[in-house]
């Protein structure tokens, strides 16, 4: 389960959120929506911690990590630019949360392997990323993210600039993970019909001012 509770962040002198509140059961999908500049990818931020918040509580499993650092979160982030990094190639990318944790190297391929299945892209393990599509660019840093297995997954319009086929496919193949894995997910995206599709049920958050 995921909590968030009266959650506040300030960036000098603007506020960003003002007491923002939320609560995700253990393998339900939110779909966070709201015009440019209301503060979704920041939200995500905060919960992730990757940004300070000026007051508010975050709880995973009833485990307060409001002041928690990022790595120890149990929390993986999908970035709207993927955020690979470009000097691994695909396999190396995907295992990246193991490798930090120490896991052997035949370990991490074979979990890097197993997920680069999963989301259709077997055979590029040894690829470098820059001569990935967009589309596959997007599946290696979704794969990458649950590869981790962490508790909850952020999803920060993770889908953005794919045509419409290339979307579809990979929505319903993200579905399709997360209805088997039984994932809890935050999804940020301005598209309410991607957000029907891919999620139990949504937020709004409103500018403020």
């Amino acid at each position: 389960m995921l909590e968030v509770v009266d959650l506040t962040v300030q960036r000098g002198t603007r506020r960003v959120l003002d007491g923002v509140s939320l609560s995700v059961q253990p393998g339900e999908r939110l779909a966070v929506h709201g015009p440019s500049g209301c503060g979704k990818t920041t939200l995500l931020y905060a919960i992730a911690g990757l940004v300070d918040i000026e007051r508010g509580a975050i709880r995973i499993s009833d485990r307060d990590v409001t002041t928690t650092p990022a790595h120890q979160r149990d929390i993986g982030l999908v970035f709207q630019d993927n955020q690979l990094f470009p000097h691994f190639d695909v396999a190396d990318n995907v295992s990246y949360s193991l490798r930090v944790r120490g896991t052997a190297k035949r370990e991490r391929r074979n979990v890097a392997e197993e997920w680069l299945s999963r989301f259709g892209l077997t055979g590029l393990a040894h690829r470098r990323v820059t001569e990935l599509s967009g589309g596959e660019a997007k599946r290696v840093a979704l794969a990458r993210t649950m590869a981790g297995q962490p508790r909850v997954v952020l999803l920060d319009e993770p889908l953005t600039g794919l045509d419409d086929h290339l979307h579809e496919q990979l929505l319903a193949d993200i579905r399709s993970v997360f209805d088997r894995l039984g994932t809890t997910v935050v999804h940020v995206t301005h598209d309410r019909a991607e957000g029907a599709a891919l999620c139990h049920r949504s937020m709004d958050l409103a500018p403020l001012g």
